[in-house]
């Protein structure tokens, strides 16, 4: 358990160091922000179709003009580097981890586009409901998500690894 948090907690530690790098924001972070933007504008549009993107903004192109940007915290970035932590942290073989964060980078990812898109319209019926939603509902939800899904990863793991640790300690959830 010791060693599990220990190398948790290194790995976020180097993670979290690299993202924050002027190069791997500019290569990396800046371009995956606006894709997301993009994504979520696309699937807004199928409601509003109105909805476009520039950069990491995500708006109205007619009245009233709402719009959100998204910036760091709020690109699932942060998110997929915890869980990412977690996954390595856990005893199992290099190929069980490599999916688990295959899988789990898809999972964090959708469910922060439904955010995305939830908070666009939220905002555009009530700041109010739209600041609570951002602030805490979803900031709870996204880690939750996380929660579970390494959750769920570890449980299989722990039933399926031959090579790894985990399949000489199985774990009930």
């Amino acid at each position: 358990m010791v060693r599990f948090f220990l190398i948790f907690l290194s790995v976020q530690a180097v993670l979290f160091g690299v993202e924050m790098l002027n190069p791997v924001q500019a290569a990396v972070v800046t371009p995956w922000t606006g894709w997301l933007a993009q994504a979520s504008a696309a699937i807004a549009h199928l409601i509003d179709p109105t909805v476009i993107s520039h950069g990491r903004v995500l708006q109205q192109s007619a009245p009233p003009y709402f719009g959100v940007s998204i910036e760091a915290g709020c690109n699932g970035v942060e998110a997929t580097i915890v869980l990412i932590a977690a996954i390595l942290a856990f005893p199992s073989g290099w190929k069980m981890k490599l999916w688990g964060i295959g899988l789990g980078f898809v999972a964090v990812q959708g469910v922060n586009l439904i955010r995305i898109v939830s908070l666009f319209f939220l905002g555009q019926w009530s700041f109010k409901v739209f600041e609570f939603a951002h602030l805490y509902m979803w900031q709870a939800l996204i880690m939750l998500d996380v929660l579970v899904v390494w959750l769920l990863w570890m449980r299989y793991v722990a039933r399926r690894d031959p090579g790894g640790h985990a399949s000489a300690t199985p774990v009930t959830v």
